[in-house]
């Protein structure tokens, strides 16, 4: 061993086991897929878990959404607090604090129990995320192996929204609902035993936590998707729904004067001032919004319409994984060659020709008819998208600003994601409604007593009835997903631009931690 490798094994901080950055990143790669499989994992349980839980069907949508609020709203000051604290002590903590709350959720047996352990969740994975892209840019040399391990961490973070249906479908039909929590707890601890000795701590920069930012753009955040889920279930006018979005406008826009006037703000603004970036946030929120309700919606569909079992749902995913995997491994080899608009004009075209074809969604839809094609086409599109995505939002800056900077994008699509879902939702329910009204006549008129006595109690239409109305609701839905991926289209189209410095920095050629051009 020579005297430079003898000095930085000793070194403060340094991994305990030097020279095996195979493991690191299978380590920080290991916690990316926990993290994000968690976002669906819980989908397909759904149903058992309301009959254990005794929730009701509009609290049972907090399930998820206790999550992704908390996810995306503290992603910011977890980035933040790695840059502070040291990235390699805030990815354990965040691990630790996941795996936790994994343990009381599977425990749960109260509703407010299971709600709170998800909101838990979301704050651990808030915490580990945003570090765990950081930990790539100090651990890994920018260039062609900077960029394989980003391709890496990419395919994970893209894939494992359809990993974790195809898990939840398993555990919950050869287990138990509760394993989809339990499942967390040996992988989490592993990943904190094995994080100190290949992984080194990074620089710590002093500087203070911005927690007003913090909170203002968390609770802001909150008010918008609650005021979008209120307005399903009670409608535009419903005062608190008015309330929420008022609430909403005022927490928001006083989050952005808090960072404009913060001396260390928990987002540095400066960091929209490069076009490529701002327009990578854009992209990926619009995109991510997509993707969560085209998840969510496909799920509803192959298990009320097709009446597909747990498992059955989940490898009806599997497909959209392998499209996704394709998509970045082109994008991941070619990107230092055409640089990144090509790769997000057509990875954006594609997500929204996917969507195009889910809008003629019906109940004589096949899975082989209406699901597989334009899932496979929205796959391969948002795996172009996210290798290019997550290069382009890190390229050039500064090692300092790495965890700001990624943990903003982290956030793009956690908020995207939750904000898209509850505008989707909208959209569904006020769809599903209008044709309920139309099928309801038709229905009691051919309808025996038994069944009008049955509709009646329930108030939901049955059988190919009840199909009708679901599909026309999720058909509706997803030509708002097709004004998101238009959206996400438009900005490829307009803002970004391929620079030089960007093919110099991805290929290795530009110095490390150089500003952008």
């Amino acid at each position: 061993m020579t005297t430079s490798q003898l000095e930085a094994q000793n070194a403060p901080g340094a991994a305990r086991r030097q020279g095996r950055p195979g493991i690191a990143l299978a380590v920080i790669a290991a916690c990316q897929l926990m993290v994000v499989l968690d976002s669906t994992i819980v989908n397909i349980a759904l149903p058992h878990i309301q009959d254990a839980l005794s929730f009701s069907t509009t609290d049972l949508s907090w399930v998820l959404s206790a999550y992704t609020l908390t996810f995306g709203g503290l992603l910011l000051l977890g980035g933040r607090a790695g840059d502070i604290l040291g990235r390699r002590r805030v990815f354990m903590t965040g691990i630790l604090v996941f795996t936790l709350a994994s343990l009381l959720g599977g425990f749960a047996q109260e509703p407010w129990q299971l709600l709170a352990a998800r909101a838990l969740q979301g704050i651990g994975g808030a915490i580990a995320s945003p570090t765990s892209l950081a930990l790539i840019t100090t651990t890994f040399p920018e260039g062609p192996e900077r960029n394989r391990a980003f391709g890496v961490f990419a395919a994970v973070s893209a894939g494992g929204g359809a990993i974790g249906l195809l898990a939840g479908g398993l555990l919950t039909e050869w287990l138990d609902w509760r394993w989809v929590f339990f499942v967390n707890v040996p992988i989490g601890i592993l990943i904190a035993v094995l994080a100190p000795l290949y992984i080194n701590e990074s620089e710590k920069h002093p500087g203070r936590f911005d927690i007003s930012g913090a909170l203002t753009s968390t609770l802001g955040m909150a008010s918008l998707v609650y005021g979008f889920i209120r307005a399903s279930e009670e409608g535009w006018r419903d005062s608190v729904t008015l309330a929420s979005f008022g609430a909403a406008v005022i927490l928001l826009a006083s989050f952005v004067l808090i960072e404009m006037r913060a001396k260390e703000p928990i987002t540095p603004l400066r960091m929209f001032a490069d076009r490529n970036r701002s327009g990578t946030y854009v992209i990926m929120l619009s995109l991510a919004a997509a993707m969560f309700g085209m998840f969510f919606f496909i799920v509803l569909f192959v298990q009320n319409v097709l009446a597909y079992s747990p498992i059955e749902s989940g490898l009806a995913f599997l497909p959209v994984t392998v499209a996704i995997i394709v998509g970045a491994g082109l994008s991941q080899r070619f990107l230092p060659v055409l640089g990144p608009k090509p790769f997000m004009v057509t990875g954006s075209a594609f997500t929204g020709v996917g969507l195009l074809w889910l809008t003629f969604i019906s109940p004589d839809s096949s899975y082989l008819s209406g699901v597989l094609g334009p899932m496979l086409i929205f796959g391969f599109g948002m795996g172009l998208n996210f290798v290019t995505l997550t290069l382009t939002a890190v390229s050039g800056v500064a090692q300092h600003e790495a965890g700001a900077a990624s943990s903003l994008l982290n956030a793009s699509q956690q908020v995207g994601g939750s904000l898209g879902l509850s505008i989707l939702v909208t959209v569904f329910g006020t769809a599903s409604r209008n044709e309920a009204e139309k099928q309801v006549p038709q229905f009691l008129a051919q309808a025996s007593p038994e069944q009008k006595a049955e509709f009646a109690k329930t108030q939901e239409l049955p059988g190919s009835w009840g199909h009708a109305v679901l599909s026309q609701g999720i058909s509706t839905a997803f030509l708002a997903a097709v004004a998101m991926a238009g959206l996400a289209l438009l900005t490829a189209l307009v803002v970004i631009r391929v620079r030089k410095s960007d093919l110099e920095a991805l290929s290795g050629k530009a110095a490390a931690g150089g500003p952008a051009a």
